[in-house]
């Protein structure tokens, strides 16, 4: 599975509300529709503390992520290349958004995903992570399964995804460098509800936990997110 992210900005002017609502009924219903589309949710952003960290934050501020799943990356490429929604999503992403830069990401589940319903009753945490500069690509790789197993033993997680990222275009269309968009990856957790989460990074694995971070990371930029299915 290929999930394709949308780090997405309001435009100046709109309201929250405004934004919030157009995105869900409008351009989530255009975008819906695009070829071997597997799922699609929509985070919009409702909390931007670090909440139970104590660490770095990015320089990252986002009004919400869009995630699209396709059975491959060649099937992502050409529903957003090739099908003829493309002009048309462009044409409307320009009428809302204010920036938008887009990553793609390989998925790996790490504490599964409870069903729609009850994943509906939870607080989930996103968070954009990037590596140390003295790490390679691979050993990132490596340090954040080691991570994984580290918060499979933290009391009161609900679920856990971990997306490594594996192009960027900072300008939707345009592939970049890593130095123009340094995002290594994009951290999904779920709890019960802020208190959960707060007492899982207080607990004594969640200090182990967030001490194995600062050995391989140098930013966490966190945000409450309100997710949605479209699809």
């Amino acid at each position: 599975m290929t999930v394709r992210m949308g780090l997405i900005r309001k435009k100046v002017g709109w309201t929250f509300e405004d934004f919030n609502s157009y995105w869900r009924d409008s351009h989530g219903a255009l975008a819906s529709q695009l070829p071997n589309l597997r799922e699609y949710w929509q985070n919009p952003v409702v909390d931007r503390l670090q909440r139970g960290i104590d660490f770095a934050r990015g320089p990252w501020d986002f009004d919400g992520f869009s995630q699209l799943s396709f059975d491959d990356a060649k099937q992502s490429d050409r529903a957003f290349s090739d099908s003829d929604l493309a002009n048309d999503l462009i044409q409307d992403e320009q009428y809302f958004l204010g920036d938008l830069h887009i990553v793609t990401a390989e998925q790996s589940v790490v504490i599964p995903v409870p069903t729609q319903k009850e994943r509906s009753q939870l607080l989930k945490r996103m968070s954009v992570i990037k590596r140390l500069p003295t790490l390679s690509e691979e050993e990132f790789r490596r340090e954040w399964k080691t991570h994984g197993d580290l918060v499979r033993k933290m009391s009161g997680v609900s679920a856990y995804r971990q997306n490594v990222i594996t192009g960027r275009e900072r300008v939707k269309g345009r592939p970049c460098a890593y130095s123009d968009l340094p995002i290594d990856g994009i951290v999904e957790l779920w709890f019960k509800d802020a208190e959960t989460l707060g007492a899982a990074f207080g607990s004594d694995a969640g200090k182990e936990t967030m001490a194995h971070a600062k050995t391989f990371l140098s930013e966490i930029t966190a945000f409450v997110v309100a997710e949605r299915q479209i699809l």
